[in-house]
């Protein structure tokens, strides 16, 4: 027996492994599929076509991995995505890392050999040793099933999972046989999704009681809150506590608002102003190296801990108090039992101290960020402020992105820069733009990236002009990788592989049907992307590094 082809399917045959993975996502509201069509998948394709979900093919699996991130980031809907077996699934296995890292909803679906050819090594076609247990290096779960009934259950599974805990990728594996196979209707019955975890009313009791003490509290806030913006704001203006949030938390606290010191925990006057807390409440964040760049949160006054993840409430910092619970759901307890319980508690006078301390924090931060900064932060900035206050923007490992965006976009709202913080994979930032703009076709969606970044998935321009959608791709072109280019010097190291040659960007852009323009002043810049977010298709938007003349 050797491993055989879907095309030898009864082109007659409807109802077979490949409805059942199929009917399984459209119950569960899946609206948009990233993937490439492949000799093993076809049966996921015939299955697709009597629905009303939309196939979006890339052009690399790697970038149908970034663009149904990019949709789940700016969605808060889970992104899924066909591959068919063997390289393809090697070529997503980055955005599927991607995804864990920064947990995120994302599933993939892959054919894989039949059942009983499990490592057969009998060369068939994309035969794989193990499949499976690759991909359970980078996902939160990798699996292979042996019915329909099975497939359709998993994926169910994974969706309630998903509504109650930690939100990260799975990986779904569908033998051949059982793709082709026929499919009876059925699911198999699926395992109750564990419970919202919710805190006692003692641990509410004591939280609440160290909080209505403190005489300086903070918060520190990540990606675990972007579902409780509303109720960070909420205990934050009754506590008159400053907000310091991660990266990927950027914007759950409107950065305009008088308490926000925006995303700077990895900036020395944000840590000086969470360590001077004399209490800190830590809300959806691991608190994880690649976020604080080194710095170890010792942090002396008490701090409490929120978060959905039982094994995240004592990673990087073991708090005084531990509360596993839905971050908005903690937060509005608590909030509730403040206003009811400590009406009052924050006079005028502490209130306009907090916020000077958030303020100056907040200043202190951005002057220390602009320093390292370069020309980043003014294009940021102006950027910033001439487009809509709901634009989002997809980065990528670029210093424009991590240097710029990250600390000089003034956000204002959750989930409106997509970034990939702690893998830091390049080539993230141009599908990631192509999935939000799909998924939020209302909102004014741009890429900024460096040329290194969009040289990984510059293919992906053909994606997004097939598409049609109006987003601008913005590379900053520094002619190679400045950021590691920067490190060889700082170590002494003679720079190698680092200065490279770049096409025009303008000139490839019009190639894949794009639009192209190259803009030498931050005010072309402003004209060109405000023109790009209403055109007819992508426009690419090429600003020379060198060139660059404001500071």
């Amino acid at each position: 027996m050797t491993m055989i082809s879907s095309s030898a399917t009864d082109a007659g045959r409807s109802d077979n492994g490949g409805t059942a993975v199929v009917s399984a996502l459209a119950a569960e509201g899946v609206e948009v599929v990233f993937g490439i069509p492949g000799t093993h998948n076809l049966e996921l394709y015939r299955a697709l076509s009597d629905t009303s979900i939309r196939h979006v093919t890339t052009r690399h699996e790697q970038g149908a991995g970034y663009a149904a991130d990019g949709y789940a980031r700016a969605t808060g809907r889970p992104g899924v995505c066909f591959v068919t077996s063997g390289p393809a699934v090697n070529n997503i296995a980055s955005a599927v890392g991607t995804a864990h890292a920064d947990s995120i909803p994302l599933l993939v679906v892959a054919p894989g050999p039949p059942r009983g050819l499990e490592g057969a090594d009998i060369g068939g076609l994309h035969e794989m040793r193990d499949q499976r247990g690759h991909m359970a290096g980078v996902a939160e779960r990798s699996v292979r099933v042996d019915s329909a009934a099975q497939a359709a259950a998993v994926i169910h599974e994974t969706f309630a999972n998903w509504r109650t805990a930690r939100q990260r990728p799975v990986f779904l594996e569908v033998p051949l046989d059982v793709l082709d196979g026929a499919w009876d209707g059925r699911c198999l019955p699926t395992p109750s999704p564990p419970p919202m975890p919710a805190c006692s009313p003692g641990d509410l009791t004591r939280a609440t009681e160290l909080l209505a003490s403190a005489a300086q509290p903070a918060l520190l806030v990540g990606r675990g809150a972007i579902g409780a913006a509303g109720e960070v704001r909420r205990l934050a203006e009754l506590l008159a506590a400053p907000v310091v949030t991660t990266v990927t938390g950027k914007g759950v606290l409107d950065e305009t608002h008088p308490l926000s010191v925006g995303a700077s925990v990895r900036l020395g006057p944000a840590q000086e102003l969470l360590t001077a807390a004399d209490t800190v409440l830590v809300v959806g964040s691991t608190l994880s190296d690649a976020e604080l760049w080194g710095w170890r949160p010792e942090l002396p006054g008490t701090v409490i801990r929120i978060d959905i993840d039982a094994g995240s409430l004592t990673k990087n910092l073991v708090p005084a108090l531990a509360l596993h619970a839905d971050a908005s759901e903690a937060l509005h307890a608590l909030a509730e039992r403040l206003a009811s319980d400590h009406p009052g508690v924050v006079s005028p006078a502490t209130r306009g101290a907090a916020w000077a301390r958030a303020g100056h924090a907040r200043a202190a931060s951005a002057d220390v960020a602009a320093r390292d900064s370069g020309p980043w932060a003014q294009l940021n900035r102006t950027l910033s402020a001439a487009l809509p206050d709901t634009t989002i923007v997809a980065g990528d490992s670029s210093q424009v992105s991590y240097y710029g965006t990250a600390h000089h976009w003034t956000t204002r709202a959750p989930m409106r820069l997509l970034y990939p913080t702690i893998y830091a994979t390049l080539g993230y930032g141009l599908p990631a733009g192509i999935g939000a703009k799909l998924g939020r076709p209302e909102a004014p969606v741009l890429v900024l990236v460096g040329d290194g970044a969009l040289m990984f998935s510059v293919a992906e321009l053909a994606t997004a002009v097939e598409q049609g959608i109006a987003l601008p791709v913005i590379v900053v072109n520094n002619h190679g990788f400045a950021e590691i280019r920067d490190g060889m010097l700082a170590a002494g190291i003679a720079p190698v592989g680092v200065d490279l040659v770049t096409p025009d960007f303008v000139l490839l852009g019009r190639a894949f049907g794009a639009h192209g323009v190259r803009v030498t002043g931050i005010d072309e810049l402003v004209g060109a992307t405000r023109r790009a977010l209403t055109a007819d298709r992508p426009t690419v938007i090429e600003v020379d590094a060198n060139a660059i003349g404001w500071q």
